[in-house]
């Protein structure tokens, strides 16, 4: 199974990680860790993907998996259990294990300085205009100054081709998000890492990390929906772990 680790100067006590595509028993184009319940793969063999996964990183209870709609929601602290419908997570317990999928959005992995909380978002381009992040952080317990952020495989700035109206809809926001913008034609491609950093600097948000793993551009290493349309889903986790 291969993972991906955040390089980010994490308290001890926080874990956090990004699957890839490596490391299951899917098949198809589903191949092979799909961890999506909801894309048409078959139900047993993604519960024996998520089995699996529990076992490989020793999490200290399942995942809280989300129903994601693209919407701003955030479970909070020790609220629901699996297939609650939120595109976000805090967990402030050593038995809460956070998790959001991807196949080319991006996901946000969040923790305060002192390892006491942390967070993961589903931060599609809908997310992040419309301010899942900033629903997050308002969540959160610490200030934004005491966080820190992690960016995990997203499709990248030369795949990620949107119209006008996208484009204008940041603008109207921040006027500084025209950076994460060049035309392509009558269209524009976005660069949805630059998008995610200017809004958590906005908010306050200093420290981070990560961004730049494409999964448009990395088919032997990711999922990716804009390139293949039925594919599976990779998951981002955090959670703290028992000193």
């Amino acid at each position: 199974m291969q993972i991906l680790t955040p390089d980010w100067p994490a308290p001890a006590q926080v874990r956090a990680c990004s699957t890839t595509r490596l490391g299951g028993v899917s098949e198809g184009p589903y191949a092979s860790l799909n961890l999506g319940d909801h894309v048409g793969d078959d139900p047993a063999r993604v519960a024996l993907n998520r089995d699996r996964l529990e076992v490989h990183l020793d999490l200290p209870a399942s995942p809280r998996w989300l129903r994601q709609v693209h919407g701003c929601d955030i479970l909070a602290p020790g609220a629901g259990h699996s297939g609650a419908e939120a595109d976000g997570a805090i967990a402030a317990t050593p038995d809460e294990v956070c998790v959001v999928m991807t196949a080319d959005c991006l996901p946000i992995l969040i923790c305060d300085e002192r390892g006491q909380e942390v967070a993961a978002v589903h931060a599609g381009w809908r997310g992040l205009a419309n301010g899942v992040v900033d629903r997050a952080l308002m969540a959160m317990a610490a200030e934004a100054g005491r966080l820190l952020a992690w960016l995990g495989p997203a499709i990248g700035p030369s795949a990620f081709e949107v119209g006008v109206e996208v484009r204008d809809q940041f603008i109207a926001a921040d006027p500084g998000a025209a950076a994460a913008f060049r035309p392509s034609g009558d269209r524009w491609l976005a660069d949805i890492f630059t998008l995610a950093r200017l809004r958590l600097g906005r908010l306050g948000v200093e420290r981070v990390y990560g961004g730049g793993d494409c999964t448009y551009s990395q088919p032997e290493r990711f999922f990716s929906y804009r390139r293949d349309g039925v594919t599976g889903r990779m998951a981002s986790l955090i959670w703290i772990a028992t000193q």
